[in-house]
């Protein structure tokens, strides 16, 4: 064989290679991967029904093992498995599942669980600075406070928490490892992932709800029945709305604790 003829057989088997492993990464999402996500649509439990689609916006970048990344904008997608509207004199819940991510085109099935959720208004407080509206300080050297309490010092700070430092602030959010939260029933990584996660405005050990106080998580989704999000209302009908923020984990079979 001539060797131009060599060269274009071994440029042609790099290529090759290079999109079967750029393939593989696209449908694997390794477990204890997290998505930051918000809702899209709110949850009630007097109107919602059995298999009513429910769609949440990934809200910052989420990196993957070996370079590629789940893009922001891209959406996790599911469903109600159960509702019980409830009354004034007892309490309601939702079963919910998200069990697909649509990104770049594809759609992905995933299980997932759910570590935390915030109301739109924690959300929200999570984005002000602390020391309040400044025009003249750039948003990038804001001080913010994530969900769960870790500090974000933006402008070439880091995220400092009850840990130590935690992790640093990116683009659209901040990259931590994540740590138990015993008191809450939350894991730190999991299947030996310790990579940085993407976790928006939580905390490294969020764990649980947030401003929401008349909600309960009754199953995170980690066991049997596998990505099934279980709340209750405290009493009375149960809503989340809009804009609420969800910190979701890829399941890991077998291991508890969300």
């Amino acid at each position: 064989m001539r060797p131009s003829v060599k060269r274009s057989a071994l440029v042609g088997s790099i290529y090759f290679l290079a999109f079967a492993t750029g393939v593989s990464a696209a449908h694997t999402i390794p477990a204890g991967t997290v998505l930051p996500v918000r809702l899209n649509a709110t949850l009630s439990s007097a109107t919602g029904h059995i298999g009513q689609t429910i769609t949440a916006r990934v809200m910052q970048n989420v990196p993957l093992p070996g370079g590629p990344s789940i893009d922001a904008g891209a959406k996790v997608i599911g469903h109600i498995v159960k509702v019980t509207p409830g009354s004034q004199a007892s309490p309601a819940s939702i079963s919910i599942e998200f069990d697909t991510l649509e990104t770049r085109g594809e759609r992905i099935p995933i299980t997932t669980n759910l570590r935390a959720i915030a109301s739109f208004v924690a959300v929200e407080q999570a984005q002000i600075p602390d020391a309040g509206p400044d025009r003249g300080t750039p948003e990038s050297a804001w001080t913010t406070t994530q969900v769960g309490g870790d500090a974000v010092y933006r402008g070439g700070g880091q995220v400092e928490g009850i840990h130590g430092t935690v992790g640093e602030p990116v683009a659209g959010g901040v990259l931590g490892h994540l740590y138990a939260n015993p008191e809450g029933g939350c894991r730190g990584e999991i299947n030996a992932n310790d990579a940085l996660q993407a976790l928006w405005v939580f905390s490294s050990d969020a764990c649980g709800a947030y401003g929401l106080p008349n909600l309960r998580i009754r199953t995170a989704g980690p066991t049997d029945p596998a990505g099934q999000i279980v709340f209750d209302s405290t009493m009375g009908p149960l809503t989340v709305r809009a804009g609420a923020g969800l910190l979701l984990r890829v399941n890991a079979a077998g291991v508890s604790g969300a």
